[in-house]
């Protein structure tokens, strides 16, 4: 069966596919080709095979192409510690790297993309360059790469995660802030040259949106909406000259998730719609105000750009299909007739029969609300079931490969992947639902009690039932044998939150107001909810067996929770094992990595249920 799971390590994963301004290229991160992610470019009349044009031992990240379709600039940090620094690969010289900024900085950077004249990057980051000091808010910068000079274009005043956008004669630059209430943000606009910086997307403190560039003058964005108490998504354009607002959707019976303009474009937006985790993705002809929406298939179907109204290029995926970058008709979409532009079925051994499809799964939880998951079921059963929670909270499991889960059933585990609330995938009244009393709450029911409606409906067994998850889902496999033990068997968390004041105060400065949103303040403020919510102030109750795993460079869920949860366990005469890897970050990546785990995991987990 390690034969299997060494065949599953190598089949190819990819991710953030991004058409070239001319629209002649794909570029691409794919993990498992080498021995860690790197980037590849695919011409999208497929007459060549995909190129590589990054290999070395570190995630090597896409940040997007330069203007004129010739180079891409990505990032690299240092085993996972997310410190960027930013390069350029150019085509015609690949796995060369012409490093923009200085590698493995003092500070946290956000973006990187170059200005079209190739003199400037702009850039957030969380660091006073005059003074050298490290800073609590990221300030936005160009850089210029001539002279090395370092001119701030805005500085806002709170932490906040952005992606500082161009337009595409560069002349503005797009930013996000989150200065009024954690629960929202607001778009600026700001010149190249640092002046007029000005707020013009803002529908209130509480209110989220996403915005980027169409044209010189035009930013499309999806807007947080409710009518008649239903909480939905609407897509607008925004007019710089008019200062004026175009809504292109704003329909309550829409789930919208997201909507982006490739890069090839400036007519065409798309959007994805969702429905318990399936996708519909549709495009909106800017000029008739026409929408083509693709059917919903098997597994995924997510459009990457159009290239003309019979070809457009996407990536496609299912549980039982590697992600594929894909050539196909909207007029005519059947999974038969997709032309391939990356050919993974022949770069890996493993055939779709031999991996386990995921089925539907639904239950009632605890207050009444219908929950969805995947259930994947071994041919040959051990008696075990495995609950697998997904990170975020704010995310969701598609049906799509997961290696480990794979695994998992192939060693004769059933396992559930349960979309609990707060995940995305179900519109935003259910992705808000876990605001309704915050982290640690209803979700965690929801979890629980997707256990027990496994056990009812005799697919588990109670007793031989473990847990485990990354990131919120470390945090949910720590609650789970903290305060349903008479549920989980045995827990795996992997990087997952111990003691929510800890992380509070040593995560990333911008992950903090994350905390505050779905907490309902910082840990001053609503210090009883920090406390209830922390599996660490639960731990007399753990009654089955624990493996705690994590990455030593993680900057969001640090050490420190491993470190604070060790003492305490110890405290109490607790025995638990752990696995920490010296050369990841948050959550374990690496393939090398990867495979120690998922054979270390599967072990723990028979030997204990």
């Amino acid at each position: 069966m390690n034969e299997f799971l060494h065949e599953l390590m190598t089949m190819p994963n990819i991710s953030s596919a991004e058409i070239s301004p001319d629209g002649k290229k794909i570029a691409f991160m794919w993990s498992r080709i080498n021995e860690n992610i790197d980037v590849f470019v695919v011409l999208v009349d497929g007459s060549e095979e995909p190129i590589e044009l990054t290999k070395t031992p570190q995630m090597t990240r896409l940040v997007g192409w330069t203007a004129d379709s010739e180079a891409i600039i990505v990032s690299e940090d240092e085993d996972r510690n997310e410190r960027y620094q930013i390069s350029r690969v150019d085509l015609a010289e690949p796995l060369i790297f012409n490093q923009l900024t200085e590698y493995n900085p003092p500070f946290f950077l956000y973006g990187g993309r170059l200005h079209p004249s190739n003199k400037w990057l702009v850039y957030g980051a969380n660091y006073d360059f005059e003074k050298e000091e490290v800073l609590e808010p990221s300030w936005l910068y160009r850089h210029d790469l001539e002279t090395g000079e370092k001119k701030i274009l805005a500085k806002p005043e709170k932490p906040a995660w952005y992606f500082p956008q161009f337009n595409p004669e560069g002349s503005q630059v797009l930013y996000s802030k989150e200065e009024r209430d954690p629960s929202g943000n607001q778009y600026w606009l700001v010149s190249i040259e640092g002046e007029n910086d000005r707020e013009i997307l803002n529908f209130g403190d509480k209110i989220k949106i996403s915005a980027s560039w169409v044209n010189n003058e035009q930013i499309v964005f999806l807007k947080e909406s409710s009518k008649e108490e239903v909480q939905y998504r609407s897509i607008g354009i925004y007019s710089i000259d008019s200062e004026e607002i175009e809504w292109l959707i704003d329909d309550p019976s829409k789930n919208i998730e997201y909507c982006w303009v490739p890069e090839n474009n400036d007519r065409y937006v798309f959007y994805m719609e969702v429905e318990k985790a399936k996708n519909k993705a549709s495009m909106i002809d800017l000029e008739t105000k026409e929408i083509t929406s693709l059917p919903r298939i098997r597994g995924s179907l997510i459009p990457i750009a159009r290239i003309n109204d019979q070809e457009w290029i996407g990536s496609y995926y299912s549980s039982t299909q590697p992600a594929d970058i894909v050539k196909f008709n909207p007029k005519d979409c059947e999974i038969e007739k997709f032309s391939s532009l990356t050919d993974v079925w022949t770069r890996t051994k493993i055939s779709a029969e031999q991996l386990t499809p995921a089925e539907e799964f639904e239950w009632t939880s605890k207050d009444g609300e219908r929950i969805h998951g995947w259930l994947y079921q071994p041919k040959a059963g051990n008696g075990k079931t495995v609950l697998y929670i997904h990170g975020g909270p704010t995310s969701h499991s598609k049906d799509r490969i997961s290696t480990e889960i794979q695994y998992y059933v192939s060693k004769g585990f059933t396992v559930l992947d349960p979309n609990y609330r707060g995940s995305t995938g179900y519109g935003l009244a259910f992705q808000d639902l876990i605001k309704k009393d915050g982290w640690g709450g209803l979700e965690q029911d929801d979890i629980s009690t997707a256990a027990q409606a496994l056990i009812k409906e005799g697919i588990a067994t109670a007793g031989k039932i473990g847990i485990t998850g990354t990131s919120y889902g470390g945090y949910s496999s720590w609650f789970a044998i903290t305060k349903f033990p008479e549920v989980f068997s045995s827990s795996v968390p992997i990087c997952g939150m111990t003691d929510l004041v800890v992380d509070y105060e040593t995560t990333r400065p911008d992950l903090r107001n994350y905390s505050e949103e779905m907490l309902g303040g910082k840990p001053t403020d609503v210090p009883e909810i920090y406390f209830d919510r922390s599996p660490i102030n639960f731990i007399k109750n753990i009654k089955g067996a624990v493996l705690v795993v994590q990455g030593a460079n993680d900057p969001n869920v640090t050490p420190a929770n491993l470190e604070t949860m060790e003492i305490a366990l110890n405290d109490n005469n607790i025995a638990f094992e752990q696995l920490v890897f010296d050369d990841e970050g948050h959550g374990i990546l690496k393939p090398a990595n990867e495979y120690i785990l998922y054979k270390k995991l599967a072990k723990f987990f028979n030997e204990t249920l």
